[in-house]
């Protein structure tokens, strides 16, 4: 199975410009992602994909692939899209890796993509059942309900299943699944998928995976207890810096 992994990487984040360049202990943050992916014992071959030439020219100077893209996608999935679409070799999977953590654990790639021996497998994304209370009532923190074949049956910034009408405690009524955003698709699905018009439940939940759902597309979630920090703001680098 030839898969490909492709790092969307912007510069123009609003919360952080410039972040893929960040210095971390010696390496860019961009660097040290395509580094720790390339670790997979999966991945056929890794990109970077980005809209900024400053991000091309530090992944050429290590080494590495990028390629240049359109400035203008809404999503990491439509610029994941744009790179398979110019892609000159064959490809049968593609994994869109998180440009934002530095510490990205190639074990938890593996297991990932391990889903698609499944011929079924249209979609895969993980899940965790590590969840506080915290996390159930935290807009910020996805939650995902699945079928019992592991497909997801819904994904929602709210509590599900509500806990409203449950005598114990939350965490002790249900085995709520918490979503960790990372996707693979099947080449052919990621193309048909990124043609899809967005939907009002989509944009009620801010959360782009409802329109592939809402088109009958089938998300298989597979649970993993790996997960490691990403930065989203200046904030976040002390912490990588210290598990560095």
């Amino acid at each position: 199975m030839r898969i490909l992994g492709i790092i969307p990487a912007r510069y123009g984040s609003s919360r952080f410009p410039g972040k893929p360049l960040i210095d971390l202990k010696g390496k860019t943050m961009i660097r040290r992602v395509a580094e720790g992916a390339a670790r997979s014992t999966l991945l056929t071959d890794v990109v970077v994909a980005t809209d900024d030439e400053r991000i091309l020219a530090e992944v050429n100077s290590f080494g590495g692939k990028a390629v240049l893209t359109s400035d203008a996608h809404p999503t990491g999935t439509d610029r994941c899209a744009e790179v398979l679409a110019r892609w000159e070799q064959p490809v049968d999977v593609v994994i869109n890796i998180q440009g934002d953590e530095p510490l990205v654990d190639p074990r938890q790639l593996d297991t990932l993509l391990a889903a698609f021996t499944d011929p079924e497998v249209q979609i895969a994304t993980l899940a965790s059942r590590s969840i506080t209370l915290e996390d159930l009532q935290n807009p910020n923190r996805i939650k995902v309900v699945t079928d019992r074949h592991d497909n997801a049956l819904y994904f929602s910034r709210s509590a599900i299943p509500n806990f409203a009408n449950t005598k114990a405690e939350p965490l002790e009524s249900y085995p709520y699944l918490r979503h960790i955003g990372l996707y693979a698709y099947r080449a052919e699905v990621l193309e048909e998928i990124s043609k899809l018009q967005p939907t009002a439940l989509e944009q009620v939940e801010s959360l782009e995976q409802l329109r592939w759902l809402y088109n009958g597309y089938a998300i298989r979630v597979v649970e993993t207890d790996i997960e490691t920090p990403n930065i989203d703001t200046p904030e976040d680098v002390e912490k990588v810096l210290a598990l560095l």
